[in-house]
C-alpha cells in the first residue's frame, strides 16, 4: 500500500486558530510536527494544546506558547511546568485511566491529533511504537490526524497497531527518539530506599513502578528474586537486566501470563531495541492497564510510587508544591488502589526523607494549596531511607508516630513535638 508523504509545514496547515490539538507524548513526542506548528505562531491564535508528558525543552518555549498557544496539560512534565503555572497554560486533574473518557465523551473535543508512528508494514498498518497510553482515544475522536512517520520508531505489539486509513496526513521523518537515563542519578539515599522496598517484594510479585532514581534503585536490588512480573503504566531501562537474568518471567501472573504489560516506555536506545517487535511486551490502552479491576487480578501486586511530601496522618501530595503545579495525578491512585485490592498486594509510597535543601518531606501539615493525590485511607506502606512504615489499620496518632520514626533524625524532635501538641502523650 502506497503512502503519500507531504512536508510538515504543509501538513500542519490543518490546524486553525481556536482548534484543540492533541500531542502524543513521552518518547513519541512528534517533534518534527511541533516545530512546524510552532513556526506558525504569528498566524495562529488561541490554539489549545493537550497532552500528558512531552519531551523537548527547546520546543515548549514560553515565549512561543504564550503568544499563540495555550498548554492545557493532563500531566505536568518539566518541559511545560513553567508554562502551566502562568496564564498561558493550565492543568486538568484527572486519573490517567480516565483521560480517554475526556475525548470519548467530548469533554475535550479534539480537532487535530499529532502522532508519531512507525512506517506502515506490508499490510498497511503503522505502530504507535513507544506510546499507546491515551493516544488511541484521541485518534478515534479527532477530526483530523497527522502522523509523523519515523523510520526509527520501534514496532510494538498489543494495542499499538494503527491502520493507515485512520491517518489523514503523513510526514516522513528520520530522527532518533529521545534518550533518558536515571541509572547514573542513583545515590546512597536512593539505594537505601531501594533496599527497604525490595524487602517488601516477594517472589512471584507483579510490579508497577515508573522511572527515576528510586525505581531504578529498587530494581537493582531484586537480582535474587524469582518469577517477578510487570504490569505497569510505563517502564524504563531498569527492567532490562532483570529480564535478561531471568528474574522477570511473568510466570506467576494470572492476567497476561508470560508478558510484560505496559502502556508506554521512555529510556535509552537499548530499551527501544528491546521492545521493537517483541511479543513478550504488550503495549495496551491506559484505560485497561490502569483499571483497578484489571490490576487486582494479579496476586501480590506491588505498586511503587513517590511523593513530594506526606503529612503525619498519611495524606500524600505528589503533584504540587503548595499552589505550584509540579506534576500530576497520573496513575498513582489507579495503582495504589489496584495493589491494595490485589491478593497479597502492597501499595507503597517511597520518598527521600528530606528535600535537597534539607527540609523534611514528612510534615505536620501539607503546604497551603498542596494537592492530596493519595488519601490517608489509601496509603499502606511508606518508605524512606530510614525504613518502612505500614500505616494500614493504624489510627492517626499511631501512624504519625510510625512516620516520625522513618523521618530524618534531624527532624524527629520537631515532629514529636507536633504529634504531642495534636494528639497528646
Amino acid at each position: 500500500m502506497t503512502t503519500q508523504y507531504i512536508p510538515a509545514d504543509e501538513a500542519v496547515q490543518a490546524v486553525q486558530s481556536g482548534n484543540r490539538v492533541f500531542i502524543q507524548g513521552s518518547a513519541a513526542t512528534p517533534t518534527v510536527l511541533l516545530r512546524a506548528l510552532f513556526a506558525r505562531k504569528d498566524e495562529l491564535r488561541n490554539v489549545e494544546l493537550v497532552s500528558i508528558t512531552t519531551i523537548g525543552n527547546e520546543l515548549f518555549d514560553p515565549s512561543i506558547i504564550g503568544g499563540s498557544f495555550f498548554m492545557n496539560s493532563l500531566f505536568v512534565s518539566s518541559h511545560v511546568r513553567d508554562i502551566v503555572n502562568t496564564g498561558h497554560g493550565g492543568y486538568v486533574p484527572v486519573f490517567l485511566s480516565e483521560i480517554p473518557l475526556l475525548f470519548k465523551k467530548n469533554i475535550l473535543p479534539v480537532d487535530v491529533a499529532l502522532i508519531h508512528v512507525s512506517p506502515p508494514d506490508k499490510h498497511g498498518n503503522c505502530s504507535l511504537g513507544t506510546s499507546v497510553d491515551i493516544v488511541r482515544s484521541a485518534i478515534a475522536n479527532a477530526r483530523y490526524v497527522i502522523a509523523q512517520v519515523n523510520t526509527r520508531m520501534p514496532r510494538t505489539h498489543g494495542d499499538s497497531i494503527l491502520p493507515v486509513q485512520d491517518i489523514d496526513a503523513f510526514v516522513l521523518a528520520d530522527e532518533p527518539l529521545p534518550h533518558v537515563s536515571y541509572s547514573a542519578k542513583a545515590d546512597d539515599t536512593s539505594r537505601a530506599i531501594g533496599r527497604h522496598c525490595a524487602e517488601l517484594i516477594e517472589d512471584g510479585a507483579t510490579l508497577q513502578m515508573g522511572i527515576g532514581a528510586i525505581p531504578d534503585a529498587v530494581l537493582s536490588c531484586l537480582g535474587n528474586h524469582k518469577d517477578l512480573g510487570i504490569h505497569t503504566e510505563m517502564f524504563s531501562d531498569g527492567v532490562l537486566p532483570l529480564v535478561q537474568s531471568g528474574v522477570i518471567t511473568n510466570a506467576r501472573k494470572t492476567k497476561h501470563k508470560g508478558k510484560i504489560v505496559t502502556s508506554f516506555v521512555l529510556g535509552t536506545q537499548e530499551l527501544y531495541d528491546f521492545v521493537d517487535d517483541n511479543p513478550q511486551v504488550a503495549f495496551l490502552d491506559i484505560d485497561y492497564v490502569n483499571d483497578t479491576k484489571v490490576i487486582r487480578t494479579n496476586p501480590n501486586v506491588v505498586a511503587l510510587n513517590s511523593a513530594i511530601e506526606i503529612d503525619i496522618t498519611g495524606q500524600v501530595c505528589s503533584d504540587s508544591i503548595g499552589t505550584y503545579q509540579y506534576s500530576g495525578v497520573g496513575g498513582q491512585m489507579d495503582f495504589m488502589r489496584g495493589a491494595a485490592l490485589s491478593e497479597g498486594g502492597k501499595p507503597v509510597i517511597a520518598l527521600k526523607s528530606t528535600t535537597k535543601e534539607g527540609d523534611s518531606k514528612i510534615v505536620p501539615f501539607l503546604k497551603q494549596g498542596a494537592g492530596v493525590v493519595t488519601t490517608r485511607a489509601h496509603v499502606h506502606y511508606v518508605v524512606t531511607e530510614y525504613g518502612a512504615a505500614n500505616l494500614f489499620g493504624k489510627n492517626l496518632h499511631q501512624r504519625a508516630t510510625a512516620l516520625m520514626n522513618i523521618a530524618h533524625p534531624n527532624h524527629r524532635e520537631d515532629l514529636e513535638r507536633e504529634i504531642h501538641k495534636r494528639f497528646g502523650s
